[in-house]
């Protein structure tokens, strides 16, 4: 398989007829916060995969039988988000079973799901990201605030920016303390960046095209995500050449530093000064019509079709043998 991201679609519904062993199981839904999200994902997916011509099944992993389901597949799409699929747990299981899955494998996926531990590895590797502290109920929140003046609350193993809440002094901060506790027992306050954020999706070896977010919200949150008509993407993402490239490659950095592989999305703030800071690694990107991995491949020639094929071929690829 070539696995150039401009090789024709044709070629590649081609190769992956002659390389599928059988059915392919979407797994979407799930138990987390970002049910609703997954379930757009995964609908989107299983749309994309039979309009390719490739049998496949939904199987939601709420279903409590999900496992025996998922059994009778040797393939499966991974469009899970939140814990219980996209943290590793999913990902070893379908290892014990023998089904080949897409996406990160279970050390990547569970340390991309940890926000804190994912900065903590970034920044062992000096790869630049905000500064942050840890908070639980016997912080000092007005110090914090003294430190951090302006800072982003967010629970550290739940993506879709659910429970996050910008924050300008104590008492906004214990609110969203608060608030974000009811998500997750670790909650993160990470310093605010002022300037302009960008997104980059990895497919492959490569980085595609940098995505530039804005917002009238506050900042990037659930509603602005998924449910505004008024976000913009900007896609050139207005920066030079050599600009977009710098960030291409720290991007690419923090995939590789965390272990990622085949297909993600790296967010990254940008301050006043032209510094980039990274934010999180999202190792089973959303694939709404909303969704940012579809619009930076769209930018590269690719539909979502193309998309999805590709992320499908690259887990056969890595689990078969086939050569690329």
């Amino acid at each position: 398989m070539n696995t150039d991201i401009a090789h024709d679609l044709r070629n590649l519904q081609s190769w992956l007829q002659n390389h599928l062993t059988g059915s392919v199981a979407v797994l979407l839904g799930g138990n987390a916060s970002e049910r609703p999200v997954s379930l757009k994902s995964g609908n989107a997916v299983l749309n994309a995969l039979q309009e390719l011509g490739i049998e496949c099944q939904p199987v939601d992993t709420a279903d409590a039988d999900w496992l025996m389901q998922v059994q009778q597949f040797p393939h499966a799409f991974i469009a899970l988000h939140g814990p219980g699929g996209e943290d590793g747990t999913v990902q070893a299981a379908l290892e014990l079973l023998g089904i080949s899955y897409t996406g990160s494998g279970v050390l990547a996926s569970a340390l991309g799901m940890d926000k804190l531990r994912t900065k903590q590895l970034w920044q062992g590797v000096g790869l630049s990201t905000p500064a942050f502290t840890v908070a639980n109920a016997e912080t000092d929140f007005a110090a914090v605030m003294e430190t951090f003046s302006c800072a982003m609350v967010k629970p550290a193993h739940e993506g879709s920016s659910i429970g996050m809440a910008k924050v300008h002094n104590g008492a906004e901060l214990v609110a969203a303390y608060q608030n974000a506790a009811k998500y997750d027992a670790s909650v993160l306050v990470e310093q605010w960046i002022t300037g302009a954020e960008f997104t980059v999706a990895i497919l492959g070896s490569r980085a595609l095209p940098a995505i530039r977010l804005e917002t009238s919200h506050s900042f990037y949150d659930f509603d602005a995500k998924y449910l505004a008509n008024d976000t913009r993407y900007l896609c050139p993402c207005g920066l030079s050449a050599e600009k977009e490239a710098e960030l291409q490659t720290l991007a690419l950095a923090a995939f590789n530093a965390v272990g990622c592989k085949d297909w993600g999305r790296v967010d990254v703030m940008q301050d006043e000064a032209g510094k980039f800071y990274l934010l999180e690694v999202n190792t089973v990107p959303g694939m709404t019509d909303h969704s940012l991995v579809p619009m930076a491949a769209k930018a590269s020639g690719m539909t979502f079709a193309h998309l999805v094929a590709f992320i499908l071929a690259l887990s056969v690829k890595n689990i078969s043998g086939v050569a690329a």
